[in-house]
């Protein structure tokens, strides 16, 4: 995992800590191939409810954004391993209001 670069793209929300005080492992989500749009998009949704999420863009997609503005690989989308099922539920949009007072 040398080569690994990651990204913190939601410096609002504090990724989360374990027992021991170190941070929680991330975990993979998904893979957006699409736009900038698109990606920025499913950011926003979790920048709304405090989830923070890391960014990997795979196969020199770092390379794409410097030279041309964006990655034409796509990003891989991590979050924290306690926070994956309620990341989840905001992808597919199952959340209903009681799930909304939980994450307050």
């Amino acid at each position: 995992m040398e080569h690994w670069s990651l990204k913190h793209t939601n410096p609002g929300a504090d990724w989360p800590r374990d027992a021991a005080g170190e941070p929680v492992p991330p975990v993979f989500l998904e893979h957006i191939s699409g736009s900038e749009l698109e990606l920025e998009l499913e950011l926003s949704l979790f920048r709304a409810y405090e989830i923070p999420v890391l960014l990997q863009y795979p196969n020199d997609g770092d390379f794409g954004r410097l030279i041309l503005g964006f990655s034409g690989t796509g990003a891989d989308l991590y979050v924290p391993e306690t926070l994956l099922e309620d990341a989840m539920n905001i992808m597919s949009g199952d959340i209903s209001p009681d799930d909304e007072e939980e994450l307050q």
